[in-house]
């Protein structure tokens, strides 16, 4: 399935392009972040409404303001990573502050018509959190990674001059190989062929010792205004927009090494390191509704608008290479193929639309909202992951683009599908203070079902109103299920390790109404 994008990404150059499939995830498969009340409840804000999170979910929701209120949302992540790559299994564990939904609504209400009123909203949130730290190991007497290199060179069409020059067409990869000898031409049957030294440990039924390490950091963080329109406390309109900025950074490495005692296979160990960062900032649009046919019944609809947003990526990538007999150590950087400096590249996507359909029960619903008892909420919302889009930031992009981001798209439309997402809470209310559970499900986008990837959140937490004054505090255990893909061939299936995330997350709202 990722024929495609290696053929085409060969065309071009890798100095120029370095987006892959998981790029489109990275930005559209995480949980509703909000504030510690609408975390508490499982994140379904579709149609309950007078909450500020309602900006980034369904801006009708902010019609239910009559006054004015100040929230600030900080949190704190308690993380921990299980992986098992190849019957091998590894844990590791770390921490990271974080913040919920925080900002301003002032609601306009009229004494002369007390069941129309507007909104307006000033909101920030951490829309996805990417730190991270995944660590795992094991034996492999099936692929390489220094195959992918050997690949990409031999369907590449260039010579090793062209390759090794200081302007490199494949600098993070092939370059680095033939330069430290990971990869070479060997003659086999009177034609020459691209081989990686670890092959031969393969060749022989030795297994190679493989270990990968990969730290994320950043996060996304999108500013927002909303507005609502009351129509006679039956409907509610909204729109909000966002801007978020993206700042993602990842450090990788990965280590193979020969596992048998034979010194005259050529080939010790090897390690790539690869640095990599992207910042960004993109634009969206928010539009929903809210219609309440009965004082107690709310139901709700929303639609999010794909983001666009404008990419810079940067890269590096060092590559040590030590050899057997003889003995010889070989040690390279991507930056002299790519005149000294960090691999550079530009470009724009779009993420999926979503859309959210949602109801709600409130127990004793009635405009004082002191009598209010309690309610039932649950969001259906549907993100169309495989919509994801990558193309050029030229203002004339070259053939060489179009052709390289065309293949991308139908790589990303090939392995990824719509899922659906599902939230439900409730709330019960004991005069000022109030006990919330929630629960959330987040399906699997990938097409291939082996992957069973999916998350699913537990919450709970409790409240405190009065005189003006709300302190909210919540606690969510959220267990994810991932893969992740070391290196990926195109001559056979590829090899990748089971993820899970188990990550609890404390997140505290106070705020003030006036």
């Amino acid at each position: 399935m990722f024929k495609i994008l290696l053929l085409a990404s060969l065309l071009i150059s890798s100095s120029s392009y370095a987006q892959v499939p998981e790029d489109a995830l990275r930005y559209s498969f995480f949980p509703q972040n909000g504030t510690a009340r609408n975390l508490a409840v499982g994140s379904a804000m579709g149609s309950l409404g007078g909450d500020i999170n309602a900006t980034f979910v369904n801006p009708a929701g902010l019609g239910f303001y009559k006054t004015s209120e100040f929230v600030i949302t900080p949190g704190f992540f308690l993380n921990s990573n299980s992986t098992k790559f190849r019957g091998t299994d590894s844990k590791n564990n770390w921490n990271s502050l974080a913040f919920g939904t925080s900002g301003w609504v002032m609601g306009f209400g009229s004494r002369y018509k007390p069941k129309i009123s507007n909104a307006v909203s000033l909101a920030i949130t951490q829309t996805a959190n990417f730190n991270s730290s995944i660590q795992y190991s094991g034996l492999n007497n099936y692929s390489s990674f220094s195959e992918q290199f050997a690949e990409e060179f031999a369907k590449s069409g260039y010579s090793i001059d062209t390759v090794l020059n200081y302007n490199s067409p494949l600098p993070y990869g092939s370059a680095p190989a033939l330069y430290t000898y990971l990869i070479d031409t060997v003659k086999v049957n009177g034609l020459y062929q691209i081989k990686g030294a670890p092959e031969y440990i393969l060749d022989a039924g030795q297994a190679l010792k493989q270990e990968m390490t990969k730290t994320t950091k950043g996060g996304i963080t999108e500013f927002a205004i909303g507005f609502a329109h009351n129509n006679n406390d039956k409907w509610f309109w909204g729109i909000s927009f966002g801007i978020p900025l993206i700042s993602y950074t990842s450090n990788t490495s990965f280590k193979e090494s020969d596992t048998s005692a034979n010194t005259s296979n050529h080939f010790k160990q090897f390690e790539y390191t690869d640095q990599f960062k992207t910042t960004g900032v993109g634009i969206n649009g928010r539009f929903g509704v809210i219609y309440r046919p009965q004082e107690y019944i709310r139901l709700g609809l929303s639609v999010q608008t794909p983001t666009y947003m404008e990419l810079s990526d940067t890269r590096t990538t060092t590559l040590s290479t030590q050899l057997e007999n003889p003995v010889a150590n070989f040690s390279t950087s991507s930056t002299i193929f790519t005149n000294d400096q960090p691999g550079k590249s530009k470009y724009t996507q779009t993420t999926p639309f979503k859309a959210v359909l949602s109801a709600s029960y409130v127990f004793r619903e009635v405009s004082n909202v002191k009598r209010q008892r309690a309610f039932l909420t649950a969001d259906v919302e549907y993100v169309h992951h495989k919509g994801s889009r990558f193309g050029s930031n030229n203002d004339k992009p070259t053939d060489q683009e179009k052709t390289y981001y065309k293949s991308l798209n139908k790589v990303v439309s090939a392995d990824y599908k719509g899922s659906f997402n599902f939230r439900v809470g409730g709330e019960l209310k004991f005069n000022t203070i109030m006990g919330r559970l929630g629960f959330a499900y987040y399906g699997d986008p990938y097409k291939d079902a082996t992957y069973k990837a999916n998350r699913m959140l537990l919450s709970g937490g409790l409240g405190y109103r009065d005189k003006g004054l709300f302190i909210d505090l919540t606690y969510v255990y959220a267990i994810s299920n991932d893969v992740s893909f070391p290196y990926r061939l195109e001559d056979r299936a590829n090899t990748y390790a089971t993820l899970k995330q188990q990550k609890g997350n404390i997140v505290a709202t106070v705020g003030i109404k006036f």
